[in-house]
C-alpha cells in the first residue's frame, strides 16, 4: 500500500534535477524559477503549488538570490535540514565551477574578448526566456483575483520605474491582503482602512599561496553582500560594485563588467559572478570564500525560517499573506524583464532575437533553452563584428 504521506521522488532525483538546472538553466532567477515551477510543479508533481508559493515568499522576503533560496526552500519540503543543504549545493556547483574555469582562463589568456560578442547574442535570447517565464508565473499563480493582479501591476509598474526592487513593498502587499482576506480579529472593520495605510507607509594557478587577511576582508563583504542585499541576482550588482571597485579597488570597472558578463553568459544564479570576482582577487582560494560567504546567510535565512512557513502554511492570515508576497514578487519578477530589456536589446539584431526567442518557445512548447542558448551564441559571435566595425 502505497505511503500518502511519502514524496513520489527521492531526495537523489531532486538532486540531479538541481544538478541539471544549476549546468544548463540560463536566464538569471525570472527563467529559473519558472522551469523550477515548470518541472517540479506541472510536469512533474513532485511539489504542490501551495509549498511552491510559500518558497517563493520566504525568497522574495528573506536576502539573497531568489533562485537559490527557492531551490533550498524546496529541497526542504520534504527532505528537511539534507534535503535542503544537497539541493542548494547541487544547483550552485555548476555555475560556480564554470566561473572558475572562465576566472582561470581570464586570468591566463588576459581577458576574454569573444565575451562581448557572445553575450550581445545571448542577452537578448535570454530576454526572451525571462519574458515567456514571466508570462506562465503570471497566468498560474493570479487566474482571476483582482486584488492579486492589482498588487501585481503595483510592483510591476514600480520595478519599471525605479530599477530595482522595493523590499518593503513586498511585506506590505503581504499584509494589505491579509488585513483584506483574514483580518485578525482584534482589527475591526473601522480601523482596517487606517492599518492599511500604515503598513502601506513602512516598510597564478589555481591554488596559490593564502592571503589570510585579504580572504577574511573577503569573506566579510560578501557575507555582508549576501545577508543584505534583498531581491534578484541582478540586484546584487550594485552592491559589489561599490565595494569590489570604489572601496576595495580590487577590480576595476571593465573586469567587473567582465565579471557581471560571464555570470550571464552561464547557466545557474546570477549571483554566481562572486565566484569569478573571487577568482580575480585570490585564485581559487578567493573564489571558494566569496562564494561560501554569500550563499551561506542565503541558507541560513531559508532553513531557519522554514519550519514554521511549513507548520504555519495553511493559516488562513499566512496563506493570505504569502498570496500578497508571491503577486508582488511576480509583479516585480515581470517589470524585471523591461529593465533587462532596455539593457540588453540595443539595436534592430538583438530586437528580433529577443523576438524570435518568444515565438519559437511560444510555438515549440518542448524547446530545450539550452538549444535556443547556444544558437544566440552562435548568432552573437557572427552580428556582433558586423554591428561594431
Amino acid at each position: 500500500m502505497t505511503d500518502p504521506q511519502r514524496p513520489p521522488y527521492t531526495l537523489w532525483q531532486l538532486v540531479l534535477y538541481m544538478l541539471r538546472l544549476g549546468a544548463l538553466g540560463f536566464g538569471g532567477p525570472v527563467a529559473l524559477v519558472g522551469y523550477m515551477q515548470r518541472d517540479l510543479v506541472d510536469t512533474r508533481g513532485w511539489i504542490t503549488q501551495e509549498d511552491f508559493k510559500e518558497g517563493v515568499a520566504l525568497a522574495q522576503i528573506a536576502p539573497g538570490p531568489l533562485a537559490a533560496q527557492l531551490s533550498i526552500y524546496l529541497g526542504f519540503v520534504h527532505y528537511r535540514l539534507r534535503g535542503a543543504t544537497l539541493a542548494g549545493v547541487a544547483f550552485v556547483l555548476p555555475s560556480f565551477l564554470m566561473v572558475v574555469a572562465l576566472g582561470w582562463a581570464y586570468v591566463r589568456f588576459g581577458g576574454l574578448a569573444w565575451m562581448q560578442a557572445v553575450f550581445y547574442g545571448v542577452g537578448a535570447a535570454v530576454i526572451g526566456l525571462i519574458a515567456m517565464s514571466a508570462k506562465k508565473l503570471t497566468q498560474k499563480t493570479l487566474g482571476k483575483d483582482k486584488l492579486l493582479w492589482a498588487v501585481y501591476l503595483l510592483l510591476m509598474l514600480s520595478t519599471i520605474a525605479t530599477e530595482s526592487e522595493i523590499t518593503w513593498l513586498f511585506i506590505a502587499s503581504g499584509v494589505l491582503v491579509w488585513l483584506l482576506r483574514a483580518p485578525p480579529r482584534w482589527i475591526g472593520k473601522g480601523v482596517l482602512g487606517v492599518a492599511v495605510a500604515d503598513q502601506a507607509l513602512v516598510g597564478a594557478g589555481l591554488l596559490g599561496s593564502l592571503d589570510v587577511p585579504l580572504l577574511a576582508q573577503i569573506a566579510v563583504f560578501f557575507g555582508k553582500a549576501g545577508a543584505f542585499v534583498f531581491g534578484s541576482g541582478l540586484a546584487i550588482v550594485p552592491f559589489l560594485y561599490g565595494g569590489v571597485v570604489t572601496e576595495h579597488h580590487w577590480l576595476n570597472d571593465k573586469q567587473f563588467v567582465d565579471a557581471v558578463a560571464v555570470a550571464m553568459i552561464t547557466p545557474g544564479p546570477v549571483v554566481i559572478t562572486v565566484g569569478f570576482i573571487g577568482y580575480l582577487i585570490a585564485g581559487f582560494a578567493g573564489a571558494s570564500t566569496a562564494a561560501l560567504a554569500t550563499f551561506l546567510p542565503c541558507y541560513l535565512f531559508t532553513v531557519i525560517p522554514a519550519p514554521y512557513f511549513k507548520r504555519y502554511g495553511k493559516h488562513p492570515g499566512l496563506a493570505a499573506f504569502v498570496d500578497g508576497i508571491t503577486a508582488a514578487a511576480i509583479g516585480a519578477i515581470t517589470g524585471s524583464v523591461v529593465v533587462l530589456a532596455r539593457r540588453s536589446i540595443i539595436d534592430i539584431p538583438t530586437a528580433l532575437l529577443a523576438v524570435a526567442t518568444i515565438a519559437l518557445l511560444w510555438r515549440f512548447k518542448k524547446l530545450q533553452e539550452p538549444v535556443i542558448i547556444a544558437a544566440a551564441a552562435v548568432a552573437g559571435l557572427v552580428l556582433y563584428p558586423l554591428m561594431h566595425t
